[in-house]
């Protein structure tokens, strides 16, 4: 096999005669880091699909998000495809990925397979037509082999020019926002226990208090990016008062941001946000909290606080030698139970889909499709999968394995909202308006002032 890699490429067309040229002049041999036939791995699903693919001769494109680390982990899961098909992978990403796709896109020179993080840009080179369907067999696929799967038939699932909605991407690789992080130690000391619900938190939350504790840090603070913490309560509480399905009205703005139920979720997450004696620091000092210093306090001596909601990245922001499992963990953030909306979760992930069609490329998606695709992967580390084919023994630590434990429990997942959203209002007004509602403004006027953004961007 051969495997072509290469990051940067900032403005060019990565496909062309020139990108080639640059391509080839970056050639490294990927190797691939577990034997066949050894480990807890499903070797038979790698021996089958290699029996069905010959792609002798067939180079297959593949672009992006991932560089540095995380292009040497995913270059360590094509060296699997390249080897079973005998394809030629060339793997490449950019700086600027999110414009790269759609220059090379528009110049007729695109990849065989683009993956992004975006569903909304992947929805935009949907509607133009540089993005080839995947099929109603993959979307059953989808529908029997992912817990939750109609949620990920309906991510990966966009109009198309004419107007039809049909399945276009793969989602491969997700994150979990769902998270409360807790330092075990404390919890011990204190008698407190891990809730099982949405009430027994707040009740937690209360009696934290009640004792003189303080039950949350909360930090909104990230530069030019101030607030964005917020969304992410915010999204994952109005998954726990509102179905699905109006979650999702909300995201595409079918019902309004200063709906009652949209100012319900806010005023969930201001019934933690803004109460003195919740918060490290009082409520005046949540939007001025560096999300990247704010789960300090569970490490203080004593506990400045208990409890801190944040996505599964932010362990790179614990003191340095952290063991997570040992010196802090986490708990799902759990849902109602008198709510009845089951057990969903908020995330993120990538979506990989056919921009240039070709027999590598099929072959790829359908590689997606084998335990083996995942587990090579979770066995490393930053990988988690709803794919119940996968096995769980293979993730790399107890904690990834605990958080992909999360993903197929949940009934329900959908991705981060303010990402679905217009980036004015996403990444903008959102944000904004959650750092003036913590500073005291009412949820209904800073829904308001959000949907009138809303509407001046459509």
């Amino acid at each position: 096999m051969t495997f072509i890699t290469k990051t940067g490429g900032r403005r060019l067309c990565l496909w062309g005669t020139a990108g080639a040229l640059a391509l080839l002049a970056g050639t490294a041999q990927a190797q691939m880091v577990f034997t066949p036939g050894e480990g807890d791995f499903n070797w038979q699903s790698y021996e089958e699909f290699a029996a069905e693919h010959d792609l002798s001769g067939e180079t297959v494109n593949i672009f992006g998000p991932w560089r540095g680390d995380d292009q040497a982990l995913v270059e360590s899961v094509l060296a699997y495809f390249a080897e079973a098909t005998g394809a030629n992978v060339s793997y490449a990403s950019s700086e600027t990925y999110e414009q790269q796709i759609v220059i090379d896109a528009e110049a007729g020179s695109p990849p065989n397979i683009a993956i992004l993080p975006q569903p909304g840009l992947i929805a935009d080179l949907v509607s133009k037509g540089f993005v080839e369907p995947l099929g109603e067999e993959t979307a059953d696929w989808l529908r029997e082999n992912y817990a939750a799967g109609d949620s990920w038939v309906s991510l990966g699932s966009f109009p198309g020019p004419e107007g039809d909605s049909q399945l276009y991407a793969f989602p491969y690789k997700i994150d979990v926002k769902s998270l409360v992080w807790y330092v075990p130690e404390n919890f011990e000391d204190a008698g407190y226990e891990v809730p099982e619900t949405l009430e027994d938190l707040k009740t937690l939350t209360e009696t934290m208090a009640e004792e003189g504790e303080t039950p949350w840090c909360i930090g909104l603070g990230s530069g030019g990016a101030t607030g964005w913490p917020a969304t992410d309560w915010v999204e994952d509480l109005m998954l726990r008062v509102q179905p699905p399905e109006v979650y999702d009205q909300w995201v595409s703005n079918e019902i309004a941001f200063d709906d009652p139920r949209v100012i319900e979720a806010i005023e969930e997450f201001g019934w933690f946000a803004r109460n003195d004696a919740f918060v490290a620091g009082g409520a005046g000092a949540v939007a001025t909290t560096d999300f990247r210093e704010s789960p300090n306090g569970l490490f203080a001596s004593p506990p400045q606080c208990y409890l801190h909601h944040q996505a599964s990245f932010i362990p790179t922001f614990f003191p340095e030698g952290t063991e997570l499992g040992l010196d802090a963990d986490f708990f799902y953030m759990p849902a109602y139970e008198g709510r009845d909306l089951g057990k969903p979760v908020l995330g993120a992930g990538t979506l990989a889909f056919i921009t240039k069609d070709s027999p590598g490329a099929r072959a790829f998606i359908e590689f997606l499709q084998t335990p083996i695709a995942h587990e090579i992967w979770m066995a490393q580390s930053g990988f988690l999968t709803p794919f119940k084919g996968a096995n769980a023994d293979t993730y790399g630590s107890e904690p990834l394995r605990k958080q992909g434990e999360i993903l197929l429990d949940a009934t329900t997942f959908r991705f981060d909202g303010s990402d679905l959203m217009p980036g004015a209002v996403g990444a903008g007004s959102f944000w904004t308006g959650m750092v003036d509602y913590v500073g005291g403004a009412s949820a209904e006027d800073v829904a308001a002032e959000i949907q009138r953004s809303w509407d001046a961007n459509k």
